[in-house]
Protein backbone atom coordinates (compact mmCIF):
# COMPACT_ATOMS: atom_id res chain seq x y z
CA UNK A 1 0.00 0.00 0.00
CA UNK A 2 3.09 2.45 1.24
CA UNK A 3 3.66 2.18 -3.34
CA UNK A 4 0.67 2.97 -3.91
CA UNK A 5 0.65 5.60 -1.89
CA UNK A 6 3.65 7.12 -3.19
CA UNK A 7 2.40 6.36 -6.93
CA UNK A 8 -0.61 8.55 -6.56
CA UNK A 9 2.07 11.45 -5.12
CA UNK A 10 4.24 10.52 -8.76
CA UNK A 11 1.51 10.82 -10.80
CA UNK A 12 -0.13 13.98 -8.94
CA UNK A 13 2.35 16.43 -8.06
CA UNK A 14 0.36 20.04 -7.44
CA UNK A 15 -1.80 18.97 -10.56
CA UNK A 16 -4.52 17.64 -8.97
CA UNK A 17 -4.70 19.06 -5.37
CA UNK A 18 -7.88 16.85 -3.95
CA UNK A 19 -6.48 13.71 -3.55
CA UNK A 20 -2.96 14.17 -3.43
CA UNK A 21 -1.05 13.14 -0.31
CA UNK A 22 -4.78 11.85 0.73
CA UNK A 23 -5.64 8.08 0.97
CA UNK A 24 -9.28 7.59 -0.46
CA UNK A 25 -11.74 6.26 2.34
CA UNK A 26 -11.60 3.12 0.52
CA UNK A 27 -7.99 2.39 0.87
CA UNK A 28 -8.47 4.11 4.60
CA UNK A 29 -11.02 1.10 5.25
CA UNK A 30 -8.44 -1.44 3.36
CA UNK A 31 -5.60 -0.51 5.48
CA UNK A 32 -7.00 -0.15 8.63
CA UNK A 33 -9.34 -2.80 8.87
CA UNK A 34 -6.69 -5.54 9.17
CA UNK A 35 -6.01 -3.75 13.05
CA UNK A 36 -9.60 -3.77 14.32
CA UNK A 37 -11.86 -6.06 16.00
CA UNK A 38 -14.15 -8.05 13.37
CA UNK A 39 -16.97 -5.96 14.22
CA UNK A 40 -15.00 -2.37 14.21
CA UNK A 41 -13.93 -3.53 11.07
CA UNK A 42 -17.29 -4.02 9.27
CA UNK A 43 -18.64 -1.28 10.58
CA UNK A 44 -16.11 0.52 8.81
CA UNK A 45 -16.41 -1.21 5.50
CA UNK A 46 -20.34 -0.60 5.56
CA UNK A 47 -18.88 3.61 7.09
CA UNK A 48 -17.09 3.88 3.55
CA UNK A 49 -20.03 2.16 1.62
CA UNK A 50 -22.12 5.05 2.88
CA UNK A 51 -19.80 7.32 2.51
CA UNK A 52 -19.46 6.60 -1.09
CA UNK A 53 -22.68 6.25 -1.90
CA UNK A 54 -22.85 9.46 -0.77
CA UNK A 55 -24.35 9.38 2.90
CA UNK A 56 -21.78 10.99 5.41
CA UNK A 57 -24.18 11.40 8.34
CA UNK A 58 -24.44 7.75 8.30
CA UNK A 59 -20.95 6.77 7.45
CA UNK A 60 -19.99 9.19 10.56
CA UNK A 61 -22.44 7.54 12.55
CA UNK A 62 -21.00 4.01 11.42
CA UNK A 63 -17.28 5.42 11.98
CA UNK A 64 -18.55 6.43 15.89
CA UNK A 65 -19.91 2.99 16.14
CA UNK A 66 -16.52 1.04 15.48
CA UNK A 67 -15.06 3.43 17.77
CA UNK A 68 -17.09 2.90 20.60
CA UNK A 69 -16.41 -0.66 19.53
CA UNK A 70 -12.77 -0.30 19.65
CA UNK A 71 -11.92 2.61 21.36
CA UNK A 72 -8.28 2.40 21.90
CA UNK A 73 -7.81 1.63 18.62
CA UNK A 74 -6.37 4.35 15.90
CA UNK A 75 -7.97 3.17 12.80
CA UNK A 76 -11.99 4.14 13.42
CA UNK A 77 -10.69 7.97 14.64
CA UNK A 78 -8.52 8.12 11.07
CA UNK A 79 -11.71 6.91 9.26
CA UNK A 80 -14.02 9.04 11.39
CA UNK A 81 -11.35 12.47 11.36
CA UNK A 82 -10.99 11.45 7.11
CA UNK A 83 -14.97 11.75 6.77
CA UNK A 84 -14.75 15.42 8.76
CA UNK A 85 -12.08 16.00 6.53
CA UNK A 86 -14.37 15.34 3.49
CA UNK A 87 -17.27 17.15 4.75
CA UNK A 88 -14.97 20.44 5.83
CA UNK A 89 -15.16 20.09 9.20
CA UNK A 90 -11.49 20.61 9.80
CA UNK A 91 -12.04 21.23 14.08
CA UNK A 92 -14.09 17.79 14.24
CA UNK A 93 -11.16 15.96 12.12
CA UNK A 94 -8.66 17.27 13.84
CA UNK A 95 -9.83 16.22 17.39
CA UNK A 96 -9.99 12.47 15.86
CA UNK A 97 -6.47 12.79 13.91
CA UNK A 98 -4.81 14.01 17.57
CA UNK A 99 -6.98 10.50 18.57
CA UNK A 100 -5.22 8.79 16.01
CA UNK A 101 -1.72 9.83 16.69
CA UNK A 102 -2.11 9.75 20.55
CA UNK A 103 -3.02 6.11 20.21
CA UNK A 104 -0.83 5.36 17.12
CA UNK A 105 2.36 7.53 16.69
CA UNK A 106 3.61 5.48 13.76
CA UNK A 107 0.38 5.95 11.77
CA UNK A 108 1.57 8.17 8.98
CA UNK A 109 -1.12 8.80 7.46
CA UNK A 110 -2.43 10.43 10.56
CA UNK A 111 0.14 13.06 10.73
CA UNK A 112 -0.31 13.64 7.31
CA UNK A 113 -4.21 14.60 7.35
CA UNK A 114 -3.57 16.25 10.50
CA UNK A 115 -0.92 18.57 9.13
CA UNK A 116 -3.71 19.58 6.18
CA UNK A 117 -6.34 20.10 8.64
CA UNK A 118 -4.16 22.51 10.54
CA UNK A 119 -2.58 24.07 7.80
CA UNK A 120 -6.79 24.30 6.60
CA UNK A 121 -7.33 26.32 10.17
CA UNK A 122 -4.69 28.92 9.53
CA UNK A 123 -2.34 26.41 11.49
CA UNK A 124 0.86 26.98 10.11
CA UNK A 125 3.66 25.93 12.60
CA UNK A 126 1.42 23.01 13.52
CA UNK A 127 1.12 21.88 10.20
CA UNK A 128 4.94 21.80 9.23
CA UNK A 129 5.80 19.90 12.31
CA UNK A 130 3.01 17.21 11.37
CA UNK A 131 3.83 17.01 8.06
CA UNK A 132 7.68 16.38 9.14
CA UNK A 133 6.74 13.28 11.20
CA UNK A 134 4.92 12.34 8.20
CA UNK A 135 8.21 12.52 6.24
CA UNK A 136 10.01 11.05 8.87
CA UNK A 137 7.72 7.89 8.98
CA UNK A 138 7.56 7.76 5.36
CA UNK A 139 11.18 9.44 4.33
CA UNK A 140 10.59 8.29 0.64
CA UNK A 141 7.78 10.81 0.54
CA UNK A 142 10.12 13.99 1.30
CA UNK A 143 10.41 15.22 -2.35
CA UNK A 144 6.88 15.00 -3.52
CA UNK A 145 5.53 17.25 -0.58
CA UNK A 146 4.81 20.51 -1.62
CA UNK A 147 2.19 21.21 0.47
CA UNK A 148 5.23 21.64 3.65
CA UNK A 149 6.90 23.97 1.15
CA UNK A 150 3.42 26.15 0.88
CA UNK A 151 2.98 26.17 4.56
CA UNK A 152 6.87 26.79 4.96
CA UNK A 153 5.84 29.59 2.59
CA UNK A 154 3.64 30.86 4.98
CA UNK A 155 5.60 30.47 8.65
CA UNK A 156 8.31 32.86 6.75
CA UNK A 157 10.78 30.09 6.29
CA UNK A 158 11.97 30.91 3.29
CA UNK A 159 14.72 29.14 3.00
CA UNK A 160 13.68 25.88 4.00
CA UNK A 161 10.66 26.50 1.28
CA UNK A 162 12.93 27.20 -1.66
CA UNK A 163 14.59 23.50 -1.06
CA UNK A 164 11.60 21.99 -0.67
CA UNK A 165 9.99 23.19 -4.06
CA UNK A 166 13.63 22.49 -5.57
CA UNK A 167 13.58 18.85 -4.24
CA UNK A 168 9.89 18.27 -5.29
CA UNK A 169 11.20 19.78 -8.97
CA UNK A 170 13.37 16.63 -8.72
CA UNK A 171 10.08 14.36 -9.15
CA UNK A 172 7.98 17.07 -10.93
CA UNK A 173 9.38 19.01 -13.39
CA UNK A 174 6.41 20.34 -15.49
CA UNK A 175 4.60 22.07 -13.26
CA UNK A 176 4.19 26.11 -13.36
CA UNK A 177 2.88 26.21 -9.61
CA UNK A 178 6.11 24.15 -8.10
CA UNK A 179 7.82 27.32 -9.96
CA UNK A 180 6.46 29.67 -8.86
CA UNK A 181 5.81 28.94 -4.93
CA UNK A 182 9.46 28.45 -5.45
CA UNK A 183 10.27 32.34 -7.02
CA UNK A 184 7.73 33.56 -4.10
CA UNK A 185 10.23 32.09 -1.62
CA UNK A 186 13.37 33.52 -3.25
CA UNK A 187 12.10 36.62 -3.78
CA UNK A 188 11.42 37.09 -0.23
CA UNK A 189 14.61 36.57 0.53
CA UNK A 190 17.16 37.91 -2.53
CA UNK A 191 14.54 40.11 -4.30
CA UNK A 192 12.52 39.94 -7.22
CA UNK A 193 15.53 40.32 -9.66
CA UNK A 194 17.40 37.38 -8.25
CA UNK A 195 14.00 35.28 -8.48
CA UNK A 196 13.97 35.53 -11.91
CA UNK A 197 17.56 34.79 -12.30
CA UNK A 198 16.71 31.80 -10.81
CA UNK A 199 13.30 31.23 -12.11
CA UNK A 200 12.78 27.32 -12.97
CA UNK A 201 12.08 26.59 -16.26
CA UNK A 202 9.01 25.08 -17.38
CA UNK A 203 7.94 23.82 -20.76
CA UNK A 204 5.07 21.23 -19.99
CA UNK A 205 2.52 22.90 -18.37
CA UNK A 206 -0.54 22.03 -20.54
CA UNK A 207 -3.27 24.08 -18.27
CA UNK A 208 -4.59 27.71 -18.89
CA UNK A 209 -3.40 30.16 -18.01
CA UNK A 210 -0.08 28.50 -16.35
CA UNK A 211 2.77 28.96 -19.11
CA UNK A 212 1.44 32.52 -18.90
CA UNK A 213 1.70 32.60 -14.71
CA UNK A 214 5.12 31.47 -15.72
CA UNK A 215 6.08 34.16 -18.33
CA UNK A 216 5.05 37.11 -16.04
CA UNK A 217 7.00 35.81 -13.17
CA UNK A 218 9.94 35.82 -15.69
CA UNK A 219 8.41 39.66 -16.54
CA UNK A 220 7.73 38.36 -19.71
CA UNK A 221 4.52 40.01 -19.50
CA UNK A 222 1.64 42.17 -17.95
CA UNK A 223 -0.85 40.71 -15.48
CA UNK A 224 -3.55 41.66 -18.07
CA UNK A 225 -1.49 39.25 -20.37
CA UNK A 226 -2.48 36.22 -17.58
CA UNK A 227 -6.27 37.12 -17.20
CA UNK A 228 -6.82 37.66 -21.32
CA UNK A 229 -5.16 33.38 -21.93
CA UNK A 230 -7.76 32.81 -18.77
CA UNK A 231 -10.39 34.05 -20.95
CA UNK A 232 -9.70 32.97 -24.38
CA UNK A 233 -11.49 29.99 -26.53
CA UNK A 234 -14.76 28.77 -25.48
CA UNK A 235 -14.06 26.86 -22.27
CA UNK A 236 -17.33 25.39 -20.22
CA UNK A 237 -18.15 27.58 -17.45
CA UNK A 238 -16.52 25.02 -14.84
CA UNK A 239 -12.97 25.41 -16.92
CA UNK A 240 -13.63 29.47 -16.69
CA UNK A 241 -14.07 29.11 -13.00
CA UNK A 242 -10.72 26.94 -12.92
CA UNK A 243 -8.73 29.26 -15.22
CA UNK A 244 -9.56 32.27 -13.39
CA UNK A 245 -8.87 30.94 -10.07
CA UNK A 246 -5.37 30.06 -10.84
CA UNK A 247 -5.09 33.43 -12.81
CA UNK A 248 -5.88 35.68 -9.74
CA UNK A 249 -4.39 33.49 -7.00
CA UNK A 250 -0.92 33.68 -8.88
CA UNK A 251 -1.76 37.53 -9.38
CA UNK A 252 -2.02 37.78 -6.00
CA UNK A 253 1.23 36.14 -5.01
CA UNK A 254 2.78 38.47 -7.73
CA UNK A 255 1.47 41.38 -6.29
CA UNK A 256 2.56 40.41 -2.89
CA UNK A 257 5.85 39.45 -4.06
CA UNK A 258 6.05 42.86 -5.69
CA UNK A 259 4.85 44.40 -2.42
CA UNK A 260 1.68 46.07 -3.32
CA UNK A 261 -1.08 44.76 -0.93
CA UNK A 262 -4.01 46.51 -2.47
CA UNK A 263 -3.72 44.60 -5.77
CA UNK A 264 -2.89 41.15 -3.95
CA UNK A 265 -5.56 41.49 -2.00
CA UNK A 266 -7.97 42.52 -4.52
CA UNK A 267 -6.62 39.06 -6.65
CA UNK A 268 -6.82 36.58 -3.88
CA UNK A 269 -9.85 37.97 -2.80
CA UNK A 270 -11.45 36.59 -5.90
CA UNK A 271 -9.07 33.32 -6.13
CA UNK A 272 -11.09 32.73 -2.26
CA UNK A 273 -13.96 33.77 -3.17
CA UNK A 274 -15.79 34.32 -6.73
CA UNK A 275 -13.62 31.93 -8.25
CA UNK A 276 -12.77 29.75 -5.08
CA UNK A 277 -12.54 25.79 -5.86
CA UNK A 278 -12.45 22.86 -3.63
CA UNK A 279 -10.01 21.88 -3.25
CA UNK A 280 -6.08 22.16 -1.50
CA UNK A 281 -5.11 25.14 -3.62
CA UNK A 282 -8.40 26.79 -3.16
CA UNK A 283 -7.62 26.36 0.88
CA UNK A 284 -4.57 28.10 0.11
CA UNK A 285 -6.66 30.75 -1.41
CA UNK A 286 -8.59 30.69 1.90
CA UNK A 287 -5.93 30.77 3.96
CA UNK A 288 -3.99 33.30 2.51
CA UNK A 289 -6.60 35.79 2.79
CA UNK A 290 -7.39 35.09 6.42
CA UNK A 291 -3.71 35.85 6.71
CA UNK A 292 -3.60 39.08 4.80
CA UNK A 293 -6.43 40.65 6.44
CA UNK A 294 -4.86 39.67 9.71
CA UNK A 295 -1.77 41.44 9.06
CA UNK A 296 -3.50 44.56 7.64
CA UNK A 297 -5.36 44.62 10.53
CA UNK A 298 -2.29 44.57 12.78
CA UNK A 299 -1.03 47.29 11.13
CA UNK A 300 -4.23 49.52 10.96
CA UNK A 301 -3.72 48.57 15.07
CA UNK A 302 -0.42 49.69 15.45
CA UNK A 303 -1.15 53.45 13.28
CA UNK A 304 -3.69 53.70 15.86
CA UNK A 305 -1.86 53.30 18.65
CA UNK A 306 0.79 56.06 17.66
Amino acid sequence: MQACFLTQLRNLGLRSINWVMRLSLASVIHLTAADTSDMAADLLKQAKTAYTQGRPAEALSLASKAIEKAPTNAAGYFVRGSIFAETHESEKALIDFDYAVKLDPRMADAWQQRGVEHFKLGHIKESIADFDRFIALRPESAPYHWQRGISCYYANRFEEGRKQFELHQTVNSNDVENAAWHFLCVARLSGIEQARVVLIPIKGDARVPMMEVHALFAGKIKPEDVLEAARTGQPSEPELNRRLFYAHLYLGLYFEARHDDTRSLEHITKAAGQFRTDDYMGDVARVHLQLQKRKSEGKEKARSAN
